[in-house]
Formats: C-alpha cells, sequence, structure tokens
C-alpha cells in the first residue's frame, strides 16, 4: 500500500469509514470496514496520523489505535462539519474529518485516559443523583404545602421540615406513611451523593491535573471535574 500520511476515520457502533492521503495530498485510501476489520487494518498500517470526531467512544479508540504507534488527533464535531464538502455521509464526514486535521490553526480535543473517564462517570452520576434528589425534595415539600407544612428554600430545611411531618399527628395515617417513604428514599439518594463525593475527591488527591486547578478561585475539586 502507497505510503499514508493521514486518514480521516468516521466512527459508528458497526462501520467505520476511512479517508486517507499521501504527502502529495492524493486521495490513497477509502475504505468501509467493520469493527474487528478496522482494528486488524491499523493494527497491521505503519504509523500514521489519525483524525476521529470527539464523540462517544472516541476516546476509546484514540487509545486503542495509539498503543498501535498511531498518532490520533480528536476534532470537535463543530469544528469538522465546514470541510464537508457534499451531502453528510461516512464517506463525506470522513473526507472532511481528513481535512480538517491539516489545518494548523485546527484546534484538538486531548484524548483522556481510561481513568479520567471513570472519574467523568462519578461527576455524570453525582448530577443524575443533584437531580434526583431536588425532584424527590420539591415533591416533597408540595404534598407537605397541602397540609399546612411549610419550610424555606434550601437543602438545609427539608430535614427540619421532615422531622415535622413526623411529629404531626393530624396528618392522615396514609399521608403520614407515604412521607416516611419519601424521607428513608431521601435518606438514601444523601448517602449515595456523600459517597460519590468522596470517591471525587479522593481521585482529585491522586490526580495531577486536577491538583494543577487547585488555585483557581472559586473552584473546589468537584468542579475541575466537570
Amino acid at each position: 500500500m502507497e505510503q499514508i500520511s493521514r486518514i480521516g476515520m468516521d466512527t459508528s457502533k458497526h462501520f467505520f469509514q476511512l479517508h486517507g492521503v499521501n504527502a502529495a495530498e492524493k486521495v490513497v485510501l477509502r475504505k468501509k470496514l467493520r469493527r474487528k476489520e478496522m482494528v486488524a487494518f491499523f493494527e497491521a498500517l505503519a504509523p500514521t496520523v489519525i483524525g476521529i470526531e470527539a464523540c462517544g467512544a472516541s476516546h476509546y479508540w484514540a487509545r486503542l489505535l495509539r498503543s498501535f504507534g498511531h498518532e490520533v488527533k480528536l476534532i470537535a464535531p463543530q469544528l469538522v462539519k465546514p470541510y464537508v464538502k457534499r451531502g453528510k455521509n461516512d464517506g463525506a464526514d470522513a473526507e472532511a474529518l481528513c481535512e480538517a486535521m491539516s489545518r494548523p490553526t485546527m484546534r484538538f480535543v486531548p484524548v483522556k485516559t481510561a481513568e479520567q473517564q471513570a472519574a467523568l462517570m462519578l461527576v455524570g452520576l453525582r448530577d443524575r443523583l443533584i437531580s434526583n434528589r431536588t425532584q424527590l425534595s420539591n415533591a416533597i415539600r408540595g404534598y407537605a404545602a397541602e397540609f399546612g407544612l411549610t419550610a424555606a428554600k434550601g437543602m438545609a430545611h427539608l430535614d427540619p421540615l421532615l422531622e415535622r411531618i413526623q411529629a404531626d399527628e393530624s396528618l392522615p395515617v396514609a399521608a403520614r406513611e407515604l412521607f416516611v417513604v419519601q424521607a428513608k428514599e431521601y435518606a438514601q439518594l444523601q448517602a449515595q451523593i456523600d459517597e460519590v463525593e468522596a470517591k471525587l475527591k479522593t481521585w482529585h488527591k491522586t490526580d495531577e491535573c486536577s491538583q494543577r486547578l487547585v488555585k483557581i478561585p472559586g473552584v473546589g475539586p468537584i468542579g475541575r471535574l466537570c
């Protein structure tokens, strides 16, 4: 095969479209491969530069291709779009990636390590748990208000509200039982959030990049990960 200078690769779950050029910018590769075929192809290919759109699983593919000796550049989708010359399809996207990565002013996305992606999973889990907690606390406040029990805004005021609800014997038995269920769910959510935040803080202490950001005013350990 003629020496390939760089390759743009459009990724998907099952098929991968490749577009490669040589040092003279002549197209020397147009190929569509299945997942296993793509891995075998790059494992056997002499080291080259590969451009991939920064999207789902792109960091995984970047790490894998780097392990074969290739240089991988991730490009944000919005920076690739201007280079699409024809109707959007896998071939056109791969060609656009190949061209975009050649631009001297192009900005690339740093490839995340597996450990960094695991930390981002924790951030995502924390966000979801906090969203669930907010939704539940709003529901509790709304139900309590129907019985004349109110509390100021803020998470700090919810536990006292739950205590007042528990102590109010004028509430119907069914309502008291349901408030108990909600209180238990709230406590479980808070315990999960505390556990996730503890893991994030532990990760922060061991991550060099996160430590370098420690002097930024108003940014805590968890904020640095987001």
